[in-house]
């Protein structure tokens, strides 16, 4: 099966679509953008304790067998605030 390409952060709600190279997934596919997954969350899923990971880019020619999802999913609880570097 493949992964299932969530179309936004989890966190702020940021579009991420396919060919996005700033998504990034934990193993449970949960997905963030690179700006939450760095600054937010320190690239450690806030929802299973796993490393976040940038997201692989699906070939658009398989997208058309196996598209993305379209179904947003947002954190029932809010991400920690953004540390300063």
């Amino acid at each position: 099966m493949p992964l299932e390409l969530r179309p936004n952060c989890e966190c702020c709600d940021r579009d991420l679509p396919p060919e996005s190279q700033e998504a990034f997934i934990c193993t449970y596919e949960c997905t963030f953008c690179i700006t939450c997954a760095r600054d937010r969350l320190k690239f450690v899923c806030p929802n299973c304790g796993g490393e976040l990971v940038r997201r692989p880019i699906r070939p658009a020619a398989k997208l058309v067998k196996d598209p993305a999802s379209t179904v947003r999913i947002r954190r029932s609880t809010p991400c920690p605030p953004a540390v300063p570097r």
